[in-house]
């Protein structure tokens, strides 16, 4: 199960930095005016081997006329609706203010785990200030300073504790796979479903965001089964004005992170374009199996080469990760269609795919034997074992005698090369070096 985590609060209370902390980059502005922060920002973040995604809202204002602040209020109440978890945030130097009674009388009536952080307690006398926050009457909390990471590690080990243990591989195993149809509004998704099971189920017409939920559709034919997942169109946060449109937003993130191979669906009379790269992405990010589909191919014109050209350009920027099944495909003419779900399930036994420890040494070995890491600072660096690490997605480790002077170029040539032998098509797989 994936798990989103909401961080809420008045503006201004450092909300942002706190995110940008948890996913370990700088994705939201920080500034010292109120009301930076009108979108939502996602991130990924991992705590104790427990994986989760990190939502920033903008700060709950009450009282306002302002256009937005009326606008990031209805979107706090979302992320709240929305959200596994949520962190309130509130600023030890401020103490409580009418707003945090405000946010506060919301929280109380929220069924789900949540964790008060008290900010910007970066020394003893502040400690001793946020025993006022007791007063807000939502239980214990946690003293943290976000700029300089203070006390955020006993927050995580709380949050980490309320997020149940990743499914084993035998319990997945049972499971069908769930193929996750993404992609901008008006791609194609639910007609590309509606043409495979042969009938209109999703509902389609040619105004973007028709599709507001993720709907499940299951697939059992031609040898088949598995769960096709329509999603809601992912656009641009400058593009979401609407509540519901945001509540669809994160329901076609939690899809992308629930499913085993994302189907990402582009318009190929719009080109491959920023947020189509989002989406893709965000997919990898997940180490999910990717597919890519170029819809509407038919109403291309095409020269002897048209087809090579899209698909290059569709590479060039999708690098370094290209090892991607890409299929041109029309869902009115019905062109090509079987063969983007053979191409997702190829995609899924490739990302399952175990190799044995005695076969993989055997072969890896020898190729590193023959094309070792360059020597560094005189240093020769010999690679003495790998295996496949017991993960549900393509994992592997090398043992070696100086693992810190192995650069990224060799990396990616060791990957290119477990590609190469193995056919992991269409599926991020992760390298470590480690200490032999």
């Amino acid at each position: 199960m994936s798990n989103i985590i909401a961080i809420v609060g008045r503006p201004n209370v450092g909300k942002s930095t706190l995110f940008n902390r948890l996913v370990k980059r700088r994705e939201a502005i920080v500034d010292s005016v109120s009301g930076v922060t009108r979108d939502r920002h996602y991130g990924k973040s991992e705590w104790n081997g427990k994986e989760f995604s990190v939502i920033d809202t903008g700060g709950y204002v009450v009282g306002s006329d302002d256009i937005f602040e009326g606008e990031i209020r209805k979107q706090v109440q979302l992320a709240i609706d929305e959200a596994d978890i949520i962190v309130f945030v509130v600023d030890v130097e401020q103490g409580i203010t009418p707003m945090d009674d405000e946010v506060a009388k919301i929280l109380r009536q929220v069924k789900k785990p949540l964790f008060i952080a008290v900010n910007k307690v970066d020394n003893a006398m502040r400690d001793v200030d946020a025993v006022e926050f007791y007063n807000l009457g939502l239980g214990d909390y946690y003293t943290i300073s976000s700029i300089n990471g203070s006390g955020t590690g006993d927050l995580l080990d709380a949050i980490a504790a309320e997020i149940p243990a990743p499914f084993d591989d035998e319990k997945a195993a049972e499971e069908l796979p769930r193929f996750a149809v993404v992609g901008r509004p008006n791609a194609g998704k639910s007609s590309f479903i509606n043409a495979l099971i042969g009938e209109d189920r999703n509902i389609v017409t040619n105004i973007a965001g028709t599709t507001r939920d993720s709907i499940d559709t299951k697939y059992n034919r031609f040898g088949f089964d598995f769960n096709l997942v329509d999603t809601a169109g992912i656009r641009k946060k400058s593009k979401v004005k609407e509540d519901l449109e945001f509540y669809s937003v994160m329901r076609a993130v939690r899809a992308i992170e629930h499913c085993d191979v994302a189907i990402v669906v582009i318009d190929a009379t719009r080109d491959f374009e920023g947020q189509d790269e989002k989406i893709f992405w965000l997919a990898e990010k997940n180490r999910k199996g990717i597919v890519i589909l170029v819809n509407k191919w038919d109403l291309i014109e095409k020269e002897t080469n048209t087809m090579r050209d899209f698909e290059e350009k569709i590479r060039k920027k999708i690098a370094p990760f290209t090892d991607v099944p890409i299929v041109f495909i029309s869902v009115l003419t019905k062109q090509r269609i079987f063969k983007a779900i053979e191409t997702a399930v190829e995609v899924f036994e490739n990302r399952k795919r175990r190799i044995q420890t005695s076969k993989l040494n055997e072969t890896m070995l020898e190729i590193m034997q023959h094309n070792p890491p360059p020597a560094t600072k005189g240093k020769f660096i010999k690679i003495k074992y790998c295996m496949q690490l017991p993960t549900h997605t393509p994992q592997f480790a090398f043992f070696a005698n100086l693992p810190q002077y192995i650069k990224e170029p060799y990396k990616r040539y060791v990957e290119n090369q477990l590609r190469e032998i193995y056919d992991f098509t269409g599926v991020p797989i992760s390298i470590y070096f480690r200490q032999k």
